[in-house]
């Protein structure tokens, strides 16, 4: 089953992409991925296979980096890792005034180029 959303996700990617490879042949597009931005990266892989068919962007692929949901406590300042269900609770004192600090992330960080990186944009 197709994920209209990341259907959708590529085709942004796409736009974004052909604009700052300015006509340039792309091999890689580097992408980070939150956890807690429901995107499913190997369907994001899957679709833009779909999207960049017959396109100058044919032939690319997508690297996804994922990236961890993370909370500060602001009681204590600890820093952790939310797990697989986020539960947004402090596993050091139990104080529930937290703060996300990664997770959120959905952005382009770097395009390959003709062999070549170079530094991307933000979607």
């Amino acid at each position: 089953m197709i994920r209209v959303h990341e259907l959708s996700l590529c085709g942004s990617i796409a736009s974004i992409v052909e604009r700052h490879a300015a006509s340039r042949s792309v091999t890689v597009i580097h992408i980070q991925v939150g956890q807690l931005r429901q995107v499913v990266p190997d369907t994001l892989v899957y679709c833009w296979q779909l999207v960049s068919e017959g396109t100058p962007l044919a032939g690319s692929r997508i690297d996804v980096e994922a990236v961890p949901a993370r909370i500060r406590c602001r009681a204590c300042d600890q820093v952790a890792e939310v797990g697989d269900l986020p539960v947004f609770v402090c596993g050091a004192c139990g104080g529930t005034d937290t703060e996300i600090v990664s997770g959120e992330e959905f952005m382009i960080t770097s395009l390959e180029l003709d062999g070549t990186s170079a530094e991307g944009a933000s979607a």
